[in-house]
């Protein structure tokens, strides 16, 4: 896995994005982490030294896989950038078509109380 500084790391996201636009898929993972091994971490902390936690973020098309850890600091402006490139290049996702709540309600009831009627109906009779 080659891990990047920030920007490297969203240019060579937006080319896997174009890579897979006829088909294929790109995943995007996020985790905390500090960079430290678990050994370390117990001696900063039993040192009393603060620790600092960065994102680490992978991405993936199934055959080149990137990385990069970004800061506290730098998150702001990273997640600006990120949220740019995802809007840009995910055009291909369907719009999801949602009811009006108030007429399905209504056409709830009208079922509920067509079956209503047919039941008094048949026990009239």
């Amino acid at each position: 896995m080659v891990r990047l500084q920030p920007d490297p790391f969203l240019n060579e996201l937006t080319s896997m994005f174009e890579r897979t636009t006829e088909h294929g898929s790109v995943w995007v993972t996020l985790k905390h982490s500090s960079d430290k091994s678990k050994a370390q971490r117990n001696k900063m902390k039993t040192a009393g030294e603060n620790i600092e936690f960065k994102c680490l973020i992978r991405a993936t098309d199934g055959k080149k896989n990137i990385s990069t850890m970004v800061g506290a600091k730098d998150h702001q402006r990273f997640q600006a950038s990120y949220a740019i490139l995802l809007k840009a290049r995910l055009t291909a996702l369907k719009k999801r078509e949602r009811k009006d709540k108030r007429k399905a309600a209504d056409s709830d009831k009208k079922t509920e109380n067509s079956k209503k009627k047919s039941a008094a109906t048949k026990a009239s009779t």
